[in-house]
């Protein structure tokens, strides 16, 4: 609980803004990136989970790609955050806000094979990149322009690693399968 006694400015409303967008188009906008940023963070933790639990002969390279597309996520939702606040809006904080904008779902607590994980992010990158592609669309409809450069540029990295963990997911692999399983 915050012992402030001011608040500055509240939750769910925007503010005036230095890139002069007109308020009602900055709510919509100021929306869908509270769920860009909502959904990035299920998917950092759902990385990260998958990152301490990989195991196997390809542990050192999927534990690396994994680390790096974390923080890469974790990047992303930090240049969400801060592009709400520079529109006058309030950017998500809490994991009760979050939890509630997100619109993907993170897998359960329990550990998979490594392969069942990364298809389960895999599900994930898909329908984040779908919204993304939304939000675009919507935003730069909206004439925030920047905005949208911002979120093409993550969509570019977001599609990358979409497109890393689909080889990984592939069957040619130069590691075999124990026959006394």
């Amino acid at each position: 609980m915050s012992t402030q006694e001011t608040v500055r400015r509240q939750e769910g409303t925007v503010g005036e803004n230095p890139v002069r967008l007109d308020e009602d188009k900055v709510e919509q906008i100021v929306d869908a990136l509270n769920t860009d940023l909502a959904d990035a963070y299920v998917l950092y933790h759902q990385l990260h989970k998958h990152h301490w639990n990989v195991e196997g002969a390809e542990h050192r390279d999927i534990h690396i790609f994994l680390q790096e597309a974390y923080e890469d996520v974790e990047d992303a939702a930090d240049d969400v955050a801060e592009r709400i606040q520079t529109l006058g809006g309030v950017p998500h904080a809490s994991m009760t806000a979050l939890s509630e904008a997100a619109t993907v779902e993170a897998e359960d607590e329990d550990v998979y094979d490594i392969r069942t994980s990364l298809s389960n992010d895999l599900e994930m990158y898909g329908d984040i990149i779908e919204s993304y592609r939304e939000h675009i669309e919507l935003i730069e409809g909206l004439g925030d322009y920047a905005t949208g450069e911002m979120l093409r540029e993550q969509l570019m990295d977001i599609e990358e690693h979409a497109h890393v963990i689909d080889h990984y997911l592939e069957d040619d692999t130069l590691v075999l399968e124990s026959a006394t399983k």
